[in-house]
């Protein structure tokens, strides 16, 4: 065998950029999650913005109480995103496990491994894209059933929205969910609005939802938050990423309002 070339050291080290990306986004999804990365990957991610995702434990159905047994997984989940490193935000990506388990507990539990950090839940998203619009009046659509969209619909009472109508699938698995169709979405849209509702809320990180924005708002002649693209969209707002992409949506156009 040939010897092998001698091995040299640089004397000198290359310059480094302070980050390999200038902005920092955690993205925590449930193990069966079909549907957020891709969308994160689409609406967030840039040159400029890196989308980092760990996975925790979850198991179908979802139902409330195998819902809240993920708030145990956060603190795990948000140490396993760049350990050691701050991030710019994070999402916990599960609309409604965030409202079983309640926006506050889920912030604790991911601050406990990232301090400091701006914590996003899909519903919290939800309804401050909703208050960029200045909605009052609201017509929300899940595909969860009876059981599990109550939480869901006390959630945004409690937050001072009307809930002119509310319409659920009945899907159990999120799984399934994720495999509806966007065109559908458009169309159970137009079936289930409100005429008296100034916007639609789509809730579920698992739909497709968020391609189907423009053609839900064409549908119905309004406003459209969806959980995924609400997400996004406030994610970016924290990087102080301002830029409009109505390719997704009124909402990608406003600023996150004040609290």
């Amino acid at each position: 065998m040939k010897p092998l070339p001698e091995i040299r050291l640089m004397p000198t080290r290359p310059a480094l950029d302070a980050r390999p990306l200038e902005k920092r986004v955690g993205l925590i999804i449930l193990a069966t999650d079909h549907t957020s990365e891709p969308d994160f990957r689409r609406m967030v991610a840039s040159e400029r913005i890196g989308v980092y995702v760990a996975r925790i434990p979850y198991k179908n159905p979802t139902t409330p109480e195998n819902l809240r047994k993920m708030q145990p997984e956060l603190a795990a989940g948000a140490a396993l995103i760049l350990p050691d490193e701050p991030l710019d935000a994070i999402c916990y990506s599960c609309t409604s496990a965030s409202v079983v388990i309640g926006d506050a507990e889920v912030e604790q539990a991911i601050q406990a491994a990232k301090p400091g950090v701006p914590v996003v839940t899909p519903p919290m998203a939800g309804m401050r894209g909703l208050r960029a619009f200045g909605a009052k009046r609201i017509t929300i659509l899940t595909p969860y059933t009876v059981e599990t969209s109550r939480p869901m619909a006390a959630y945004f009472a409690a937050h001072g929205f009307d809930i002119q109508s509310f319409s659920c699938l009945g899907f159990q698995d999120d799984r399934e969910m994720a495999r509806i169709t966007p065109a559908s979405l458009v169309d159970l849209a137009h079936k289930v609005m409100h005429p008296q509702a100034d916007a639609l809320f789509v809730s579920c990180t698992a739909l497709r939802a968020a391609l189907a924005v423009p053609g839900m708002e064409e549908a119905i002649g309004r406003p459209v938050v969806t959980s995924n693209q609400a997400s996004a969209w406030n994610c970016l707002r924290l990087c102080g990423d301002e830029t409009p992409h109505p390719e997704f949506g009124r909402l990608m156009t406003l600023p996150l309002p004040r609290d």
